[in-house]
Parts: structure tokens; sequence; C-alpha cells
């Protein structure tokens, strides 16, 4: 058995059959992350004797008829900013090089009660600051598909784990595409659910008002069932929405016939290589042939949305970065005689290029004679173009279009050039100015090999139409082969 290739799901029903036991999976795992992990770079830090003790009492359990909880004994990998109680948190960052939180994020809370496994934390760019995880203070992490390409980023640990086969499902964080994006590079699912779906409470923040943690998985009918898991309230996180449905694996494959799909013009334009437009082209036929309609609509303000989101997320990346003074916790740098050279040398020291870049940046924008100007305008373009995007979804169902505008470039390709990084969150954006959930999904393989994303965006807490439609589409079109016959590099 190829245990790396089962889908939650199968697992799960594996285990509960006791066809394997939860140490067997776990085991095999482990196995094969340290055989080629050294090639992809997608941990930073395995949970190896906590997993296998775990793993070894649910095998009592099983062996008792007590597999109690929706995920006993599915083994799972944890994006590194997300605080897991005693076990290293970094986000990828010098400055929380050797920091462990001393409780559970919520979302944390509820994948233990659930008696999933955790294998370890994955890699990321620092502080969810990148577009390709090139930006992590410990090392790269490459794409499963073609060792040579970046895995997306920030949540590049969490994607590249998933299509290797080292976890079933992982969690990410979503900023301005870092769940979906990476997906996208790596031919997998990945979702940004509704602003305040799920708590944010224990995820290390970047900027507040646009963050949300999201599931990625191998499958939709996976992503569907760990959202359903993971929303909900916390009575710290005044953001989170309580008392919301949450059952989206209902009429998961119910007939699309009557359903309205947009394709805005702009998501299909200038910057979209040939292969992703065509890709998307051909998904809408897909979809047309399923008895949706598919028509081509306008978005105005979109070619704004990079601009905007940039300095919103590093006006409020400067103010959340603010508590890493080298005072309270984090790192420390030695040397300094005053306060203030304390203050400058830890910061200059703790963190890296990327995170320095949007911290001044961001600290500019708040500046006084610079907030009107950027940031006050920054806020009301983000008002106008979700107004243009409840206009459409007031006649349409769903948005469609391409997650990213090429499919994974290479390693070293655009790290000299912040600027052409920024552009590849065009596509992404829209969903996180406006809170709104987004779902991608493989819909082709370019040239060279490497997967292509497509991009689905519901309105407000939509994320049951977006997966009805999502594994309607996946029934027709999907990577699961070619993931299953992933050859990776062994040490």
């Amino acid at each position: 058995m190829n245990i790396h290739e089962l889908t939650v799901e199968a697992l799960y029903d594996k285990i509960q059959s006791k066809e394997i036991k939860p140490s067997e999976v776990v085991g095999a795992l482990f196995d094969r992350i340290e055989a080629s992990d050294e090639t992809i770079g997608s941990f930073l830090f395995l949970n190896k004797e906590e997993a296998l003790k775990q793993a070894q009492t649910l095998d009592q359990l099983q062996e008792e008829d007590k597999m109690d909880g929706p995920l006993f004994g599915i083994p799972m990998g944890i994006k590194d900013n997300i605080c897991t109680k005693d076990i290293l948190t970094t986000c990828a960052s010098r400055m929380l090089e050797d920091f462990k939180p001393v409780y559970d994020a919520t979302v944390m809370e509820k994948l233990n009660d659930s008696n999933a496994i955790l294998m370890g934390k994955q890699n990321m760019d620092e502080f969810a600051m990148g577009s390709s995880t090139e930006n992590s203070y410990f090392k790269n992490v490459r794409n499963p598909w073609d060792t040579n390409a970046v895995p997306g980023g920030s949540s590049g640990g969490s994607a590249a784990a998933v299509a290797a086969g080292y976890v079933p499902f992982s969690l990410g964080s979503d900023t301005g595409g870092s769940v979906r994006q990476p997906a996208a590079f790596c031919g997998v699912v990945g979702m940004k659910p509704t602003y305040g779906r799920v708590s944010r409470y224990g995820l290390v923040a970047f900027a507040s008002s646009l963050d949300q943690i999201g599931p990625i998985t191998r499958n939709v009918r996976d992503n569907a069932k760990i959202l359903e898991l993971i929303s909900g309230t916390h009575n710290k996180d005044a953001t989170s929405v309580p008392d919301l449905a949450t059952d989206f694996l209902k009429n998961i494959d119910k007939d699309l016939t009557g359903m309205k799909i947009a394709l805005p013009k702009e998501f299909i334009g200038e910057g979209i290589s040939e292969e992703v437009e065509a890709s998307v082209k051909k998904a809408a036929e897909t979809f047309r042939s399923l008895g949706a309609t598919v028509e081509e609509v306008s978005i105005p303000h979109t070619k704004y949305v990079v601009s905007a989101y940039y300095l919103i997320a590093s006006s409020e990346a400067s103010s959340n970065l603010a508590r890493f003074d080298g005072i309270r916790y984090g790192y420390k740098a030695e040397g300094a005689e005053t306060l203030e050279e304390h203050y400058k040398k830890t910061r200059a020291e703790g963190f890296g290029p990327e995170v320095k870049r949007r911290i001044l940046l961001g600290t500019f924008v708040l500046s006084a004679g610079h907030y009107d100007q950027h940031y006050i305008r920054a806020q009301k373009l983000r008002g106008v173009i979700e107004k243009e995007m409840k206009e459409l979804f007031s006649e349409y169902d769903l948005i469609l279009g391409p997650t990213a505008p090429t499919p994974a470039f290479n390693i070293g390709e655009k790290s000299e050039d912040q600027l052409e990084m920024y552009k590849d969150d065009l596509l992404t954006i829209p969903a996180n100015l406006t809170g709104m959930p987004a779902l991608s999904i493989p819909s082709g393989l370019s040239a060279s090999g490497r997967p292509i994303g497509l991009q689905l965006i519901g309105d407000h807490f939509e994320e049951q139409k977006i997966y009805n439609a999502a594994f309607k589409f996946e029934e027709q079109f999907n990577l699961h082969e070619e993931l299953k016959q992933l050859k990776l590099e062994v040490r």
C-alpha cells in the first residue's frame, strides 16, 4: 500500500476498518519525509517523537474500538506561523528562531480534538511576506514537480508537503494569496475562507484585516472536510464569526445546471501567459458542459489592487511587527549600549530584507503627511473593489479566473525584482481585500510540466457553492495520477 498516495478520506476509512494502524501511517510518512525532504525543504521542524507516541496511543484505542474524532490517526502539517503549544513556531525568521508558544492556536485546538497527528511545522516566507518561499531565514523550499522551480508562497512548505505526499493535508495562511498561489504552483487544492469564518487566534499576525487560515489538500472533498473542522469562533478573536453553517460536503455533488459564473476580462488580460489563458478558457468550456453559464464581465478597478494591497498590508505589518523589539521575547542583539541602539540592532539583525522592506514602506505610509495621501486612498479603493464584486454577485454565483498569471517560475528568477514578484499576486489579492472566499484547483499542466491553477471566488460565506463547482470540475480534470507518480529525489 502506498500510504503517501492516499487522501484524508481514504486514510480515515482504512484506519476505521482496521486495515492499517495510525503508527504505520505515521511511520511510513516520516520515512518518506526523511528520504527526500532534504531536497524539497518543506519542513522546518519534525515532531517525530511526539507524533509516534500519539500514534501508538491511537493504535491502542483502535484495538479497543474507540476511534473517536473525525480525523482519527490522520497526519497533518502546519505552517510555522500558527502557534503550537511547546513546539517551535518561528515564522521562518531569526527573530523567533527559538520561540515556543505557551498555547495552541484555535485551529490547533480543533484539530487536536479531532485526533489528527502533527507531523511538524512547515517552511514559509519569513512572517508570511513573499510569493516564492525564498524569504525563509532557514532554507528555500523547492517545488516537488520540478526542483528548479519555486513552490509559491508564503505557504510554500505547506503546499509542497501535500504535493510530495508527506502529509495528506496541511494548514497555511493567506494574506494576499499565500494559500492559493502555492496550491496552484504545486498542483493541489487550496482554500482561503471568508474573513472571519476561521478564527485567527494563535496566527502570528502579518496584516490583521487580510489574514486567514486555510486548508491545503490533494482533492476538493478533503479540503471541504478540513474547513468544516477548523471553522468557528473564539472568544479571544473579535473578528471570528459565530454560528455559521459549515456542512460543506452537503450537496457537493449537486448538478451545476443554472449556475452563473462570471469571467472578468481583466483576469485573462495583460500579463497572463498564453498557457494560463488557454487553461482558463478550456475550464470555462468545461463548466458550460456541466450546465453552468459562463459570461465575460469586467471589474474595472482590478488593475489597482496590487498597489492598494501593498499599502494596506505593509501598514498593518509595520504596526503588528513593532512588538518584536528584543525585550519581551524573540531574538536579542548583543553589544548595544542604549535602549534605542538595542532596538535598532535587534530588528536589523532579526528581520530579513523583505520584512524590513515592508516595515519601512508601512511606516512611511502611516507617517504624518502620507497617511491621507496613501493609506486612506488605498482603503477607499478597497471599498470600490468590494462594491464592484458585490454587484457581480447580485447576478452571478461565482467568479472564475486563473490563480496566478504564470505557472511556477524558477528559483532566483524574480528575487532581484520585487515589483515583478508583487505583480504575481494580482489575481489573488481581490479576495483578501474584500474578505471573500476563494479556492484554487488544478486546471492544467504547462508545456514544461508545471501545474496551472484555476481560481473560483464566491460571495461572503458561499464556500459551499465554491466546493460544489470545484468538485464537479475535478471530476472532469484533476492531477491525482500525476501527483502519485511524482519522482522525488532521494538522498
